[in-house]
């Protein structure tokens, strides 16, 4: 068996020793075999948080009852976590997020502090998107909800590596206008304590806007990575084989300048 061969394509020409071939094959076969692994991960995760999303929702437990030392951004139970709250909404107080969007169109993010009837603290409850697309000097409709009303939300806990933008806050102008949804500083202004976590409603509660965020946080960023990092890996291998064994980098370069 010949272990050496040369094809010629018109102006490309191209060695091929066909045990390095072969090698090259294992490499870009393993290489792209760890990429669809981390994509398989990543959707095992997706799966796992689904099926966690349907059986809290069928015992969210309310809010008061999580006890105040898990309430921490490392505890992972908390995210996504349905919990219920039986309250008033603050409508004077409502903050809209700016340059918030929803299927390319630009709006507000639309947070409203809610009031727990037994025992009065304030929970800043993410209803959703409005437009932003409005005439001048024209405030947004946020629908206010009036009464003592029952929601159902899911907690969210942003990411540790969270950019938060500072914002310019005029404090006697409501309805707040952030960039970033700033508890402490709302917490500030407000005058007392806040549940340390934005809740976002799920589906078909009072109070509900556009839901613009997906119903699952599955931490999935470095699984997605990873099976990137991967592909490229395999495409390298491939590139770097093709340069070794044929004219390409020359047909690439184009005709030498004297």
């Amino acid at each position: 068996m010949r272990l050496h061969a040369q094809y010629n394509f018109g102006s490309f020409h191209i060695h091929i020793n066909w045990l390095v071939a072969g090698c090259v094959l294992i490499t870009v076969a393993a290489f792209a075999r760890l990429g669809i692994w981390q994509l398989d991960r990543a959707a095992e995760k997706v799966e796992a948080q689904q099926a966690l999303i349907i059986e809290s929702m069928n015992s969210a437990g309310p809010v008061e009852d999580i006890p105040v030392g898990h309430l921490h951004r490392a505890n992972p139970e908390l995210q996504n976590l349905h919990i219920s709250l039986l309250g008033t909404f603050i409508n004077e107080r409502a903050i809209l997020l700016l340059a918030d969007f929803f299927e390319g169109q630009i709006g507000y993010g639309v947070v409203t502090p809610f009031r727990l009837t037994s025992n009065g603290q304030l929970v800043l409850v993410g209803r959703g998107w409005t437009t932003g697309i409005l005439p001048p000097n024209t405030e947004p409709n946020l629908r206010p909800v009036s009464g003592t009303v029952e929601l159902t939300a899911q907690i969210f806990v942003p990411p540790l590596d969270a950019r938060i933008i500072p914002s310019q806050i005029d404090a006697g102008v409501w309805p707040l206008r952030l960039r970033s949804l700033e508890i402490d500083v709302i917490s500030e202004i407000l005058g007392e304590p806040l549940f340390p976590f934005e809740v976002r409603l799920t589906v078909d509660q009072p109070g509900a806007l556009v839901r613009h965020w997906p119903a699952v946080n599955a931490d999935i960023n470095q699984n997605l990575f990873y099976a990137f990092q991967w592909f490229i890996f395999s495409l390298l291998v491939i590139f770097v084989a093709l340069l070794s064994s044929s004219n390409l980098w020359p047909l690439l370069r184009g005709p030498a300048r004297r």
